[in-house]
């Protein structure tokens, strides 16, 4: 809670995949504990990654999570909470615009929220509902990743299908299809239009 207007906040981490967004998320959140305060952490049930009730990174760290639907609105979210002062949502990007409103209400209610999540789809466009979230936000962070082409600061994510850059048209999956991503720069980033 800001000290002097006793009123909470947005916080957003940003950026490309690889880029470090939900290990920065769980740097804040223990920071948080230490502090001794209270902690919420939702995560969307649609990404179960690492479990369905856990926030993970890429280098292994976790953190107990609640599931919830991807449009849950402010009163699906408040049901779960129990006086916490820090909410975190983690893959932001995988919420509905009702996210968007929910952060707002609990920062009005004197929380900190904090929201990881990408910025851009494969494809380069923003990812809603993270252009709202970073509008309203108090504090934003955009983390970038190494490019695996060339080794530049990557602010994208390229979507690969059978070891080939994905064509802007291709379904979210392919049957049978290998997909995997990696972290771009502008410049090596690649949409098949063909």
């Amino acid at each position: 809670m800001h000290a002097i207007t006793n009123s909470g906040w947005i916080e957003v981490v940003t950026g490309s995949m690889f880029s470090g967004k939900t290990e920065e998320l769980l740097r804040r959140l223990r920071r948080a504990e230490i502090a001794g305060q209270d902690v919420a952490v939702f995560t969307p049930a649609i990404d179960d990654r690492y479990g369905k009730d856990a926030v993970g990174s890429h280098d292994g760290r976790r953190w107990e999570a609640i599931a919830v639907e991807p449009d849950s609105d402010f009163d699906a979210v408040n049901e779960h909470l129990n006086g916490e002062k820090v909410v975190a949502f983690d893959e932001g990007n995988f919420f509905t615009p009702a996210l968007v409103e929910c952060c707002e209400r609990l920062a009005g209610d004197g929380r900190r929220v904090i929201v990881s999540g990408l910025d851009l789809n494969f494809r380069g466009e923003p990812y809603k509902p993270m252009p709202q979230l970073i509008a309203v936000a108090e504090y934003v962070e955009k983390f970038r990743a190494i490019c695996t082409q060339c080794g530049e600061p990557a602010t994208r994510t390229q979507r690969m299908i059978n070891g080939e850059p994905a064509h802007v048209d291709d379904p979210t999956t392919l049957v049978g299809a290998e997909e995997s991503y990696e972290a771009r720069c502008r410049h090596c980033h690649t949409i098949r239009r063909d």
